[in-house]
Order: structure tokens, then sequence, then C-alpha cells
């Protein structure tokens, strides 16, 4: 029987089921127990996190008043650590062939009626343009897994395409990448392409249930897929980001696995997660979500979402188009700080929108609206709309980036850089309604940056843009 050792390379060893399940029979003990929960809250309060058996007390306490004690924490937690920016980006699904059996996915082999499609570099060229030509600045690509069809070389050659187009004003200044697991030597070559930061989804912590979902193909190795982000780690990559497909199975068990991972990067890389993302099952071609019996309604997605953000508060969450208007809504206020915008979840999409018989996607976007709805929409709640990739390109990453986090220090470089790149999406692609919009938060907000000289710098940058276009300026 393994032993929990958040310390091992070993994935049982640091997911340990035992652990998982001891950690829940705790939290069902002490679900009502308000003195051990106040505790709990205290220690949260400090910035510095709470373990994952602390979390899953929060997660099965159940009084009402303490819930909401525990959204004003973190909605708290959140503006301590991000401000009221959000980062925007989008997917870009390079190829949906795969030779994996996943039964919640509409890419897996099986699937005979499914679209299978494969972007050229003329049409990689061409939806990237298309995604400049909407202001994006970030993008996340995504592909199957098929060593035929989507080697690794084919990935890095996607990659120096994206960099290698400048159109108008538009570049692609980060490129993240969510493909399967692979070597370290593989890592080593993505790190040396210069992406951002490497997201693989668990799907789900729990070893038999993954198993199950993963009959067939390569993602069927639980302890191979785990155990990516150390390769990736060990490959040069400093910035991962971590994730579970909510409603595979029990979202308590999910939660516990989840912050157990983001602990054991910490123990061994010294180093958290640099995003964690929280995206429910979806229907999509050839799959019912309600097959699946562990769905979450919008309450405790919500409290999920909250519950992450005070236990590892200086990470990144990430909420896709998944999810609706609404649930994404609440979720910026209770720890959300990046979201896509006009995203299209097809191989292609953004140049010309799929034909319904031609349908490649690998779920269903729930949120439809446009980048500049979006970015509309969020300056209307307050936000700050951030195009910024400046931490990659200055070499911020990993360990420096949460140094910088952790302190606090990081809203001096985050605040001005989030102002500096919404001014240049508002003077090349914003309409008219957005930029109104944007130039009076941008003008207010600049009176908030805390140091003089980078207030002026900022101020002058911005001033420029409006001149003369002066583009790319870095903190």
């Amino acid at each position: 029987m393994a032993i929990y050792n958040p310390k091992s390379l070993k994935a049982e060893e640091f997911i340990n089921d035992g652990e998982i399940l001891d950690s829940l029979k705790y939290a069902d003990e002490n679900k009502d127990n308000l003195a051990l929960i106040d505790e709990i809250i205290e220690k949260a309060k400090l910035r510095k996190g709470i373990t994952h058996r602390e979390a899953s007390v929060l997660l099965a306490c159940e009084n009402e008043e303490k819930i909401k004690e525990i959204y004003a924490l973190a909605e708290q937690i959140k503006k301590d650590f991000y401000g009221d920016r959000i980062v925007m980006f989008a997917p870009l699904y390079l190829s949906n062939y795969c030779v994996n059996g996943c039964v919640y996915c509409p890419y897996h082999l099986k699937n005979k009626h499914i679209c299978r499609k494969k972007l050229t570099q003329e049409e990689v060229k061409a939806e990237v343009i298309a995604l400049q030509d909407m202001g994006h600045k970030r993008l996340a690509i995504e592909a199957g897994e098929d060593p035929v069809n989507n080697p690794i070389e084919y990935i890095l050659e996607c990659i120096d395409t994206i960099y290698s187009i400048k159109h108008k004003n538009g570049a692609i200044r980060r490129v993240n990448v969510n493909i399967a697991a692979t070597t370290v030597e593989n890592y080593k070559k993505l790190h040396d392409a210069g992406i951002g930061t490497y997201i693989l989804f668990q799907e789900t912590y729990n070893k038999k249930s993954y198993e199950e979902l993963h009959p067939t193909g390569p993602k069927h190795n639980y302890d191979y897929h785990t155990e990516a982000m150390d390769r990736a780690m060990e490959g040069g990559i400093d910035d991962v980001g971590l994730g579970v497909l909510f409603g595979l199975e029990l979202y308590r068990y999910e939660l516990a696995g989840l912050l157990m991972h983001a602990e054991h990067l910490e123990a061994v890389h010294g180093v958290g997660p640099h995003t964690i993302s929280v995206p429910r099952i979806k229907a999509a071609d050839d799959i019912d979500p309600d097959e699946f019996d562990n769905g979450i309604d919008d309450e405790t997605f919500a409290k999920i979402i909250a519950i992450i953000r005070i236990a590892v508060p200086y990470t990144g969450m990430i909420i896709s188009t998944r999810e609706s208007k609404s649930v994404r809504e609440k979720a910026l206020r209770l720890g959300i700080s990046q979201i896509s915008g006009g995203s299209r979840t097809s191989v292609g999409g953004y140049v010309e929108e799929e034909d319904e018989e031609e349908n490649s996607a690998q779920f269903d976007v729930s949120d439809r609206r446009t980048l500049d709805e979006v970015v509309r929409w969020l300056m209307e709640l307050g936000y700050i709309p951030s195009f910024c990739t400046a931490c990659y390109r200055e070499g911020r990453t990993g360990d420096r980036f949460m140094a910088l986090c952790k302190s606090g220090q990081i809203q001096n470089c985050c605040h001005p850089n989030a102002l500096m790149t919404l001014e240049e999406y508002l003077m090349d692609y914003a309409s008219p309604e957005t930029r109104e919009i944007g130039e009076k938060i941008i003008e207010k907000e600049l009176l908030n940056i805390p140091k003089e000289k980078v207030r002026n710098i900022a101020k002058n940058y911005i001033e420029e843009i409006k001149k003369d276009g002066k583009r790319d300026f870095r903190f």
C-alpha cells in the first residue's frame, strides 16, 4: 500500500488515495465544527494558503454564515494578489486527430463521424491573423494525442509559425501549450521554443476512475500522466497549469487531489502551479454530459472556485467559454483571474465559422460573445482587461514570479502593464463604445499606481500610443 509523501515523485504517493479518503472522512466529521472552521478561515486570512485537508473541511461545511465568510475572503484575496485585472486569452485548436479512447471526449479514436482536421502552417497563419485582428496577444494551443498526425515536431513548427506572424499592430506575444503528457526531452524542446505555461488537465485524480475513463491509448497510463508536471519542470518549464474536469468523479475527491498536486509541486520544486483551470464536462459531438453522474450545480462550482482561491492564493485561475456569462461573472468575483473571449473550440473556425456538418469542436461553447463584447462587459463590471505578457518576456516566471506574487510586489508590474496593453487594444481593435468606457477606466486607474516613477512611465507610454502608435513597451 502506497504511503502519502508530497515530496515523492511517484504519482500514487503524492496523490495518495488513502490520504484523500482520510481527508474526506475528517471533513465529514468536522463539517459542523465551527471552532475548527473559524481556525481554518483565520489561517487562510494570512494569505499563505491552506492544506488539502483544511480545504476539504471548508468544502464540506454547510453553514451559510461560514460560506459567506469564505466567499468574502476569496474575493478579498483575489483583489490582494490580482487587483481588478483579468488576463485575456484564446484557445487555438491545431488538430483533433487522437489515438486515445477517453469516454468523455469527442476526439476519442472510435468516434468515426466527427470531422477530423489538422491545420497546415498556412492555415495556422490565417487563424493567427484572425485572432490578432480581434486583439488577442496570448494563445493556448491545443491538439489531440497522435504521434503520427501531431508529433512534437508539428507542435514546434506551429509555435514557430505563430511567433513569426506580425500583422498590422498585432503579434502573439505568448503561446501556452496544452498537449498530452510527454518526455523530458520533448519538454526541453517546448521550453526552447519559448512557450509560456505548459497546461495539462488531470481529468480525474481517482486512479480507478481515471483508468476506466481512459480505457485505451497512451493516456490510459495514470502514473505517466500524473507525473508529467515533474518531467516538465525537469525539462526547464517552470510555469505549469493544473486542472480537473469536474463532473467525471466526486468533486470533493477531485478538490483534495488537485490541492495535493499543488502541494507536491511546491514541496519538490519550490513553486506551485502557475494556473489552475476549472472546466466542467459539457455537451459535445458524441458526448452527453448527463451520462456522467457526478455533475455539480452552479453554487457548488462557485464554492469550489472560492476555496481554491484561498487555498492557493498566488495561483492564476482560468475559466473558459464552456461556462455561461452569468456563471463566469460570479466566478470572476470569487477567484478567476484569466478568461477566454471570442473562443472557438473547433480546429480552425476563427477565419470562417464551421458548417454544422463539419463540426470538429471539442465541446460546446456557452459564452459566444465577441472579444470586444467580453472586454466591454468586464470593464462595465469594474475589471481591467489585460493583454500583458511582460512577465514571460522579462523572465519573471516560476519561482521569480511566485516570489513577487506572494509578496504583493507583482502589482507594481502588472497594474501599469494591464493599463498600457488595454490602451493598445482600445486604439487598435475596440469598438467606439468599448473605447469610450476603457479610456475612462485607464484615466482613473493611472492614479492608483503607487510609485510615481512607474505611474509617469505608464502615463507617457499611453500618450505615445495615442500620438504615434508606439508598441510593445515592457516592465
